[in-house]
């Protein structure tokens, strides 16, 4: 391509200047990172949520649904707490020790006298000073004469939910705008080096 025609072309694209793509990543970056931290933000309320209706023996079905759904259509919404926190991250203790209790009904109802001399020992050994404590104790009393209880499937109260590597709402649409403008940054600025180079 001679001189002639670079020039030409030059005269239109040197109006474009790179600093303007290097604005928009800036912005866009920054809007990236407030809606991300707004995703996140989201997500802790939700789950907040599930624990409260947890708590109170609300719809505990619904609140996991919502905090799903947000969890897997947005990006930045783990649960993870760290490497120290628990896991899976949701683990409903109530909801837990509701279904410890019917367990022990069901214990007291098919067999009232065993369950009453389970409690009575477990009381004389010191081992009702929580709820918990209790049912393992009654249970451990009951296994030693032959009545066993299967475990509680986890899946009854604990969850895990993966957060989206990339969603199309605000903060995965204005990542891809950050990238786009750094790249034609990029570019427009090699351009308008390279064409001020060769046409010295």
């Amino acid at each position: 391509m001679n001189k002639r025609k670079l020039h030409h072309y030059w005269r239109y694209l040197r109006k474009i200047h790179p600093w303007y793509f290097l604005i928009l990543m800036l912005a866009f970056g920054f809007l990236s990172l407030k809606a991300l931290q707004q995703n996140n933000i989201e997500m802790g309320r939700l789950r907040s949520a599930v624990f409260e209706a947890d708590k109170n023996n609300g719809n505990v079905e619904e609140a996991l649904r919502a905090l799903r759904e947000h969890v897997h259509g947005h990006m930045n919404t783990s649960l993870e707490t760290g490497a120290n926190g628990a896991h899976p991250p949701i683990q409903l203790k109530y909801t837990y020790e509701r279904l410890q209790a019917e367990r022990q009904a069901a214990l007291g109802q098919n067999n009232s006298a065993l369950y009453n001399q389970a409690l009575q020992a477990c009381d004389a050994e010191g081992q009702t000073s929580t709820a918990q404590a209790t049912i393992n104790c009654i249970e451990s009393y009951a296994e030693a004469r032959g009545v066993r209880f299967s475990d509680i499937p986890d899946v009854l109260y604990k969850f895990d939910f993966v957060s989206a590597r990339w969603s199309p709402d605000l903060a995965g649409w204005s990542i891809v705008a950050t990238v786009l403008s750094a790249v034609l940054f990029i570019i427009t600025a090699l351009y308008r080096w390279f064409m001020k180079s060769y046409l010295k």
